[in-house]
């Protein structure tokens, strides 16, 4: 039952600046250290000089954001601990990534992973994937950036998007490595902590275990399964670290081959460390929540402030644990979006710049590192922009899953079927797009239903008002989803002509995107010929 939440003290602030200022720092050091060496290709890969270890934790921090440690608890609270069969997926696409598409990107040596696109097609499908990925990366990183102000506020907010601009602009890919190791060992450390401090209290492991293994339900329609959750998460991870230009330009900055794929597998020991951590943190907020749901008793305004909600509850007493989390979450901001500034810089100034000019090897130094500072402050605009319109929080997560699908198609068509020609590989581009489009569409108009996403019973009956002078609303437990498990009551005729609709799993958003870009280049490539 929740009571009176904390505030920040002295030592909280403390914490959280010092993980600013170290970041930064680390980044000033390395800058100068390097400060002789020149040339774009040592600011966008290192010269391809890196050890596995600081790789790895570059790999790790990328993609697990601010958004993965605000709502993966969550996403356990409301459905239950089966989320953590995303362990076994991580596994098989770090081997399918490891064994086919990173010893590949890797002996090509493009900086830009869509200069393979023109090599193997042509200069259209090359162009048509650099504006995709520019599309997806310049509205994920808004949402990353805007998400922690959903829990805490938009001035620390954007002095942590600062640091990570002025990282990213002045130190380039050696810096962001040490500096995304250090935040790696934050994100495992903030989830930990917080999960083994609420082990003290009684954790009803009978209801929270209740979806485990308990669900190989083929039927696509259900929101988590085995099958949802193994073959969806493979299919999707597979696409990030396989082909997504921000893992391939870390992993290719390693100084071989055997280097790579060992940063890969510690990398899937961290995936894994924060999974578990993550789970266990949503078990915690569903011991101390399931009788006062803090969304439905008005405590929070949005799902994303559970987790933040919980850690001022129950370190109240504990001067320094909370700003140790609220660092471990920015860090998740900032890792990421240095690190895509980083991949958006190579890709414009390799796929954009460089084949239309003759400038000079300190010029385009000069030029990445502009370039980086711009990509910042755009990003910084962006989050700006998802805080005026609450409604692009859901398009941006489904535009990433809409991009991210067809383009995992279409370079696994280039690598692994090479009877493939670009007519093909267009038609099963644009396919792909409009097949996820459709899907994301339909789940946004005509939510699934609870008989299809089965939350956990959660209510609001063990409430004290007393002590929880804002609450709002005596209605039943809503569940925070990326779609709302219910139709609204003035559904639109948009709503009225959708009703007939069956949403699918979120988790195949991208695997529709994939297949059809699969089945119609091949197909389309068949009829055509060379």
């Amino acid at each position: 039952m929740p009571g009176e939440v904390g505030s920040f003290a002295v030592a909280d602030y403390l914490v959280f600046g010092g993980m600013l200022v170290l970041s930064a720092a680390i980044g000033v050091y390395k800058g100068w250290t390097s400060r002789d060496q020149s040339g774009s290709r040592h600011f966008l890969t290192g010269n391809r000089k890196l050890t596995a270890l600081p790789v790895s934790t570059s790999l790790i921090t990328t993609f697990m954001t601010s958004v993965t440690l605000l709502t993966n608890p969550v996403e356990v609270y409301n459905y239950g601990g089966i989320f953590v069969l995303l362990c076994f997926s991580y596994t098989v696409a770090i081997f399918v990534s490891s064994e086919i598409f990173m010893p590949f990107f890797y002996r090509l040596g493009f900086t830009s992973i869509y200069e393979y696109l023109e090599l193997r097609f042509n200069r259209t499908i090359r162009l048509l994937g650099i504006l995709l990925f520019m599309l997806q990366t310049m509205l994920f990183n808004g949402l990353i950036i805007y998400a922690p102000a959903l829990a805490l506020n938009q001035g620390m907010l954007y002095s942590v998007a600062a640091v990570s601009d002025i990282h990213s602009s002045h130190h380039g890919h050696n810096a962001i490595m040490p500096d995304q190791c250090l935040q790696s060992c934050q994100k495992v450390q903030l989830t930990s902590t917080e999960a083994f401090r609420k082990q003290k209290q009684n954790i009803n492991l009978k209801i929270i275990l209740l979806m485990w293994f308990s669900s190989f339900d083929p039927n696509p329609l259900r929101r988590h399964t085995f099958w949802t959750l193994t073959i969806g998460g493979v299919a999707g991870w597979s696409g990030v670290y396989g082909t997504s230009q921000a893992q391939v330009q870390t992993y290719i900055s390693c100084k071989s081959v055997t280097h790579a794929r060992v940063a890969m597998y510690i990398n899937l020991l961290g995936l894994m460390c924060i999974m578990l951590s993550s789970v266990f943190a949503g078990f915690c907020l569903y011991s101390i929540y399931k009788n006062c749901d803090p969304l439905t008793a008005g405590l929070v305004s949005a799902s994303d402030q559970m987790m933040p909600y919980l850690v001022m509850d129950i370190m109240k007493g504990y001067p320094g644990l909370p700003g140790l989390y609220f660092a471990g979450v920015y860090s998740g901001t900032l890792s990421t979006v240095s690190c895509t500034i980083n991949s958006l810089t190579a890709v414009t100034l390799v796929d954009l710049i460089k084949p239309y000019t003759t400038l000079s090897t300190k010029h385009l130094s000069i030029l990445s590192k502009g370039l980086s500072l711009f990509y910042g402050l755009l990003f910084i605009g962006m989050a700006g922009l998802a805080s005026l319109m609450g409604g692009m929080m859901e398009a941006v997560v489904i535009v990433s899953g809409i991009i991210q699908g067809p383009m995992f198609g279409v370079f696994t068509l280039g690598v692994l079927c090479p009877f493939v020609n670009s007519k093909g590989v267009v038609s099963g581009l644009v396919s792909g797009v409009l097949a996820s489009l459709c899907v994301c569409l339909g789940a946004l108009f005509s939510p699934p239903t609870p008989e299809m996403t089965r939350p956990l019973p959660l209510t609001t009956a063990g409430c004290n008002f007393t002590t929880s002078p804002n609450w709002t609303s005596t209605a039943p437990p809503t569940q925070p989803t990326l779609f709302a498990t219910t139709v609204s009551h003035n559904s639109s005729d948009i709503h009225q002509l959708a009703e007939g609709w069956q949403s699918i799993s979120y988790l195949y958003f991208g695997i529709v995107g994939t297949l059809a870009c699969l089945i119609v280049g091949v197909i389309v490539s068949l009829l055509t010929g060379k």
